[in-house]
């Protein structure tokens, strides 16, 4: 049975669980929004990224008014070039489909009725 000492520990211990569990989500937040602040303004952004292999990244930057693409590995960044603005928009408007997700449902379809599926 429990006796009115262990109850007043258990409130105790629940108690100052919430407390840092309070504690915790604001400092979180604050940090948050610090960060955020710290990054308005800057002259650095990661304008794209793509995985190679498992820790090997390419990345495209805007750093000022210039655009770099460098590796980034585990422990070495590289610059691979230099690249100038009508080239990242080439690469904006060649890349990606930009079909609704209704029209690649409905050509998923077709595909299937025709016979060209995998018939899975």
């Amino acid at each position: 049975m429990l006796t009115a000492d262990a109850f007043a520990q258990f409130c105790t211990v629940i108690f100052l669980f919430l407390i840092v569990l309070a504690l915790t989500y604001f400092v979180t937040k604050w940090i948050a929004g610090y960060q955020k602040g710290r990054n308005i303004g800057t002259n650095i952004e990661v304008v794209e990224t793509y995985r190679i292999a498992g820790a090997k990244y390419v990345q495209i930057l805007r750093v000022g008014d210039t655009y770099v693409a460098v590796a980034v590995c585990k422990d070495t960044v590289t610059k691979l070039a230099e690249l100038s603005k009508d080239e990242i928009h080439q690469m904006e408007q060649t890349g990606g489909s930009t079909k609704s997700f209704q029209e690649v449902l409905d050509l998923m379809k077709k595909k299937n009725k025709s016979g060209t599926g995998d018939g899975k």
